[in-house]
């Protein structure tokens, strides 16, 4: 019997949805004003979240719940690296670390693969779908703003082990919605993707906060010039 998870999701974070949209280094991403050092730390904190989840799924992949949205092609850790590579350089690792706000969401992620595995539903709904569906819109905002080509630095937007994305994402709902689950634990799954969303906003607005400080900085600079010229 199906539970229609998939569709109850979709309503049940639509508010967190719009709110995630509406901050401020979202909709100037989505207007095409995308500032390089805070896109490639968005890029790190997003190595950090995907390597939880992953961790945690690969730990969970024959539990009851996670096994039925256990899809290996949708993984984004190793795109993520490469991308790092390309932004950071080859010691990578060495140089990035993650932000206070991304450490909160690893730890929530860890916290409930040990303890409530089938919250991880709610995780990779959030991200992956999300990713799945936007991807190549964000990936074409993405080169365009910061002069990217031949496909470098986008690496996370490509899903090379899906062929058919539309057949993909069908395929997904219908093993959400003949999940096993109680009316309670749709509940807490649908409150988990809140959190999610919730989570995924603070990242963003820390970005906006040092996306406001760079700009600052650039127009104190110019400023400075402009005095040193007129004076």
């Amino acid at each position: 019997m199906s539970t229609n998870l998939a569709q109850q999701l979709r309503e049940g974070t639509t508010k967190s949805h719009s709110m995630a949209e509406n901050v401020s280094f979202v909709k100037s991403f989505l207007g095409g004003v995308v500032d390089k050092k805070s896109y490639r730390k968005l890029v790190a904190n997003l190595f950090f979240i995907y390597d939880a989840i992953e961790e945690e799924i690969e730990r969970n992949k024959n539990h009851t719940v996670v096994k039925a949205i256990y899809f290996p092609e949708l993984y984004r850790k190793n795109s993520l690296i490469q991308d790092l590579i390309y932004y950071y350089g080859e010691n990578w690792d060495e140089l990035v670390q993650p932000s206070s706000a991304t450490q909160v969401y690893v730890n929530r992620i860890h916290k409930i693969g040990i303890t409530n595995p089938e919250l991880l539903v709610a995780h990779s709904y959030t991200r992956y779908i999300g990713d799945l569906s936007g991807g190549q819109i964000l990936k074409k905002i993405a080169q365009n703003a910061m002069q990217l080509s031949d496909n470098l630095g986008t690496s996370f937007y490509d899903f090379d082990l899906i062929e058919n994305e539309q057949l993909f994402k069908d395929q997904y709902r219908k093993s959400l919605n003949n999940i096993p689950l109680t009316k309670l634990q749709i509940e807490q799954i649908i409150a988990e993707a809140n959190i999610a969303f919730n989570l995924n906003m603070k990242i963003f607005q820390e970005l906006n906060s040092n996306f406001i400080k760079i700009m600052l900085m650039l127009l104190l600079g110019s400023v400075n010039n402009l005095r040193k010229k007129f004076s």
